[in-house]
């Protein structure tokens, strides 16, 4: 079993203005999937606003709640156990052609609003036509992606598809996985969009402001695997929040009508857990990742029987 050596704590305080109450839909909590372990989680709304919990047509957690008029502040925090290993690039069963794939696998494989594939089929074919098909040509694609897509830090627009980030060549995180995950589609790889958390275990940090990130699956092997153009490499601690098509399946909020977005803070960061709870103000100077040096802190880790446990339990 895996253990789940290290603990992460992940979360957001936002904020909201609006003149008229305002539906709202948010996705915060981590999916209880994979190897994580949600220790201590609290999720606040704030005073007065209701908000009923379902799960989408992905399976996401999803909470729908009205904004009243004047200032709306959301607030959620988690400590979660994951394990010290990075992503995997093994892949353990037959890769399947499209005839054979499971049916609820299928929908990642065709265009949706920002995953334009139907628009990058030539492309997609004489970049990388001759190479050979499944884990090779998912890392060319994310090589591709990474070298000749530019990071610019604030440069995100809401209705930029994938074709229209490759001719103007940068972006932000949510643009590298758009591009690789259509590029994917292009040759009937399923592939999806994935939003969460990503500490800097065993990385230097950047210095730039935390914040949600976005990446992407693809199915091989009959398994999904975790791809990030943005990095290209195998990063350690990812906190899943959400999955599905493209960015729309993935955002923290989805605003039915005017509402200003006037606060946003988001964290994730390597802690030691019993030295913080999420009931405490975030303290990054308890802040354990950040460094090439992985720092390992639970005497006691958690291990995936537990997960399954809490997955059987909710």
């Amino acid at each position: 079993m895996t253990p789940l050596n290290l603990t992460v704590r992940v979360g957001c305080s936002l904020a909201y203005e609006t003149t008229v109450p305002t539906l709202v839909l948010f996705m915060l909590k981590p999916r209880l999937e994979g190897s994580v372990f949600v220790m201590q989680e609290k999720l606040s709304f704030g005073i007065g606003l209701p908000s009923y919990e379902f799960q989408d047509s992905h399976g996401n957690i999803t909470y729908r709640s009205i904004f009243s008029a004047g200032r709306n502040e959301i607030r959620h925090d988690a400590l979660v156990a994951v394990s010290s290993r990075a992503d995997s690039r093994e892949i353990r069963g037959n890769l399947l052609p499209v005839g054979q794939l499971p049916f609820e696998v299928l929908r990642y494989t065709l265009p949706s609003r920002y995953c334009d594939s139907d628009k990058l089929m030539n492309f997609a074919w004489n970049q990388f036509g001759q190479i050979p098909h499944g884990l090779l040509r998912v890392q060319a694609i994310c090589d591709w992606v990474h070298n000749n897509i530019e990071y610019r830090f604030g440069s995100g627009r809401s209705d930029l598809s994938a074709s229209e980030v490759i001719e103007r060549r940068h972006g932000v995180c949510r643009d590298f996985a758009h591009v690789a995950i259509a590029l994917c589609r292009t040759f009937n790889l399923p592939a999806r969009y994935v939003t969460g958390h990503l500490p800097d275990i065993g990385c230097i940090d950047p210095g730039s402001p935390m914040d949600f990130h976005a990446y992407l699956e693809v199915y091989l092997g009959q398994e999904w695997l975790t791809f990030d153009a943005r990095y290209n490499v195998a990063r350690i601690g990812r906190v899943k929040v959400a999955h599905g098509m493209d960015a729309v399946d993935g955002a923290f909020a989805t605003v039915y009508g005017e509402a200003k977005l006037v606060y946003f803070q988001v964290w994730a960061y390597q802690v030691n857990p019993d030295e913080v709870s999420v009931d405490d103000p975030i303290d990054l100077s308890k802040r354990l990742d950040g460094t090439p040096t992985v720092r390992l802190t639970s005497p006691n880790p958690v291990r995936l029987s537990a997960v399954a446990a809490q997955a059987t339990k909710l």
